[in-house]
């Protein structure tokens, strides 16, 4: 894998937007071990660490945009079509997809913003976005705090282990299990938070 990483990054900055667009179509490597490659490898300093987030943030906001634009262009129903014949071979269940769905005509801020945080989701659910036809604006900024957060955290952390010395299978274990925590997490909330909202509001009358 590093071989055509390396070969892609030695075309600087527009290599960078390409990985990181690139992943945002089709997760392969996933968006927390190519951030933390680049983290690790391609910033020297801090200069060229808060360059790559804004790089690798604007290349993610894009492939955000293209899906957004694809499901728009479609529809829920043929999204949702979509989503179930395709949907496994990226790791994406169809159930997810329709839960995130109804998610989104509660609270689509709050949805585009932490569905940047869940891996596959963060690529995948903007399709959900454009077929239901959410204000562009509002999903496009919380999508790119979103997006920015997420970039942040790997790259930040990929370079304060440049040079640790600290096994990386070893790190690379500790990440996925956090990753997986936090997408436990959120869809626990996902499927449980509105029925706890509807027990705290009986309890306290």
């Amino acid at each position: 894998m590093m071989d055509p990483l390396s070969t892609i990054l030695s075309f600087g900055l527009f290599g960078v937007f390409c990985l990181a667009f690139t992943e945002k179509i089709l997760p392969v490597p996933p968006s927390h071990v190519l951030l933390l490659f680049l983290g690790m490898t391609a910033a020297a300093d801090g200069a060229s660490l808060a360059i790559l987030l804004a790089v690798t943030t604007s290349a993610s906001f894009a492939g955000c945009l293209v899906w957004y634009t694809v499901g728009r262009r479609i529809g829920f129903d043929r999204a949702g079509r979509l989503i179930e014949r395709a949907g496994r071979y990226v790791f994406l269940r169809p159930e997810t997809y329709h839960k995130l769905g109804q998610a989104y005509r509660r609270n689509h801020i709050r949805v585009s913003l932490l569905a940047q945080f869940i891996p596959t989701v963060r690529n995948y659910l903007p399709i959900a976005a454009g077929a239901l036809r959410l204000p562009a604006l509002t999903f496009a900024l919380a999508t790119l705090l979103g997006a920015a957060i997420w970039n942040a955290g790997f790259l930040l952390t990929g370079y304060l282990l440049r040079g640790s010395g600290q096994d990386s299978l070893t790190i690379g274990f500790r990440i996925i299990v956090i990753v997986v925590m936090l997408e436990t997490a959120f869809m626990l909330a996902l499927r449980y938070g509105p029925a706890w909202r509807r027990r705290i509001r009986l309890v306290l009358g």
